[in-house]
């Protein structure tokens, strides 16, 4: 017997039924992620990380959305989201108000498996390099100032914890910091990049000028004096801690700051100031460093 074979159209119908059905599937999961946070019913057994992300800090970040949602009562803001499906993860984006402040794009990672779909990760910074589709392409999309300065900072702080997790088992848990310790080649930078002014002031206004240029914090000069300076700092550095949760799982959050302190006192005493450190709140997000001349 000969068997028939569908006409184009027929073919046509079917397979954009098919693809219809599999985009409803996903608006399907979605929906079904959304009330599991929304109702505090995700648990540990339905997240699938990405390498290095210890599950109870995702669901830490899924309370945090919880609670800003619920207080400011936003959650119309999950209702549709852009659905991107690449092979067995699916990529959902809203633009959330988070908190009432200003409007983000978050992109949340599900896996399909099994016949389920489990949780992977949420993720503030995407890059649309999806959209390079040219050759040769010599323009790629780019991301906001800020944005970069970040990204350049969660790289190199990573490596760095990643290194002083390996040295820390035989070396000991200062070690990677005394390591980083680079208060003398800081100083003279300072003084041949301002060399208009004595290398002790030239010293603080280049730390300023480093933390806010180079690095991307912000900083205020409160004060300056040959004798003392203030400078009011909020680092990247401890927001990456508090953000970025792969951190965690491999430093504690006083070996981490035990880090920063080491390196801006070995900065300080190179320069010949004495340096006191105070912060604003228990996770360091905003401090004051505290300069005095040495007698």
């Amino acid at each position: 017997m000969k068997i028939r074979t569908m006409g184009p159209a027929i073919g046509l119908i079917v397979l954009l039924g098919f693809q219809g059905g599999r985009a409803q599937d996903n608006q399907v999961i979605w929906k079904e992620f959304v009330a599991a946070v929304k109702g505090n019913r995700l648990t540990e057994d339905r997240i699938r990380p990405y390498e290095g992300l210890p599950k109870d800090v995702l669901l830490k970040q899924l309370a945090e959305f919880r609670t800003a949602h619920n207080e400011f009562k936003s959650w119309s803001e999950w209702d549709k989201p852009e659905v991107y499906a690449i092979e067995n993860e699916v990529h959902y984006i809203v633009t959330f108000t988070l908190g009432g402040r200003m409007k983000s794009d978050f992109c949340f990672t599900l896996l399909k498996e099994g016949g389920r779909w489990y949780y992977r990760h949420v993720e503030n910074i995407f890059i649309r390099l999806d959209k390079v589709t040219q050759f040769p392409a010599t323009e790629f999309p780019d991301l906001p100032e800020g944005t970069k300065a970040w990204q350049r900072e969660e790289n190199y702080w990573s490596q760095m914890v990643y290194f002083n997790s390996i040295l820390a088992k035989e070396k000991g848990k200062d070690y990677m910091s005394g390591l980083l310790r680079d208060g003398a080649g800081y100083y003279l930078a300072a003084k041949a990049w301002v060399p208009f002014v004595p290398p002790g002031r030239a010293f603080i206004l280049y730390a300023c000028w480093e933390q806010s240029r180079l690095r991307g914090n912000d900083v205020s000069l409160d004060s300056l004096t040959d004798r003392e300076a203030v400078v009011r700092l909020k680092p990247q550095f401890f927001a990456l801690y508090k953000q970025a949760g792969h951190l965690k799982g491999q430093i504690s959050f006083e070996d981490y700051r035990r880090i920063f302190e080491t390196i801006w006192q070995d900065r300080a005493a190179a320069a010949g100031w004495k340096l006191g450190i105070e912060y604003a709140d228990p996770e360091c997000l905003a401090c004051v460093l505290k300069f005095a001349r040495k007698p």
